[in-house]
């Protein structure tokens, strides 16, 4: 297990790491030392898995305030998704800043969001799985989202009409989150 920051102060990409043979293959998809060796150390208290149906379709960009902000662990286990995030801590050099990466039931990564980051994917193949772990749990109160197509994010997606819920057509532009909460203090 390789694990690597990205660009985004926080974000760390993590490479799997599968032992092959004629059976197919075993790896390993957490290691706690591993992660506390890397300063990553965090007490998962929920796991969750979506399913989407259909290429193009955006999931979020989600997130919740606190005190129920969440560090993520993502991972697609079966199909390809294009995961992004955007920084909205307090005080952050790159507040406002988006990443992406490429998460694929092939490439064996999977991508660690800490609390205070909208994150949500993109579905480049029918029929995406996605799991991911959570270090804090659900709370419909304080659930929240960033519009995908706002202007001043500039997020790079990979078509400009994706299939949408009705809930993430209504979400926030980034402007209008912070003209209501500034950040997000984590």
């Amino acid at each position: 297990m390789e694990v690597k920051e990205l660009k985004l102060n926080g974000v760390y990409g993590i490479i799997l790491e599968p032992l092959t043979d004629e059976r197919g293959f075993f790896m390993r998809t957490y290691d706690r030392n591993i992660f506390k060796e890397s300063g990553l150390n965090k007490e998962w208290v929920q796991e969750n898995h979506s399913m989407t149906l259909n290429k193009g379709t955006i999931r979020g960009l989600h997130f919740q305030l606190p005190p129920f902000a969440e560090t993520k662990l993502v991972r697609c286990i079966r199909g390809e998704v294009l995961d992004v995030f955007v920084d909205l801590r307090k005080d952050s050099e790159t507040f406002g800043k988006w990443d992406s990466v490429i998460l694929s039931e092939e490439n064996y990564k999977m991508i660690l969001i800490p609390r205070g980051f909208a994150h949500g994917f993109y579905t480049l193949t029918d029929n995406c799985e996605v799991t991911y772990k959570v270090d804090n749990y659900y709370s419909p109160a304080h659930e929240i989202g960033l519009l995908w197509n706002d202007t001043d994010l500039k997020i790079k997606w990979p078509e400009e009409n994706p299939i949408l819920s009705e809930k993430d057509k209504k979400n926030l532009t980034l402007k209008e989150f912070m003209n209501k909460f500034n950040s997000i203090e984590v």
